[in-house]
């Protein structure tokens, strides 16, 4: 629809959520890798959802990796 405004998410599929809470503090509060991981991801996830994958990471490295491949899945899911 022209005109639209999807705001910062672009063309994906993925339909938004509302979220309760402050995003920006919960964001504030998280570690700094994963806040920098955050701001660098495709798709704007929450920073409860990255938390959770977060912590059931060994380390920093595999959290990463853990966030890429769920970012990747999700953007195979939704056909992009």
């Amino acid at each position: 629809m022209p005109g639209r405004c999807d705001g910062n998410r672009g063309a994906v599929a993925i339909r938004p959520r509302r979220r309760k809470g402050d995003a920006m503090r919960a964001f504030d509060g998280l570690p700094a890798p994963l806040r920098r991981w955050m701001a660098g991801a495709v798709l704007p996830w929450s920073p409860e959802s990255c938390l959770a994958i977060w912590k059931r990471a060994s380390d920093p490295q595999d959290a990463v990796a853990r966030l890429n491949r769920a970012e990747r899945a999700t953007l195979e899911k939704a056909g992009q």
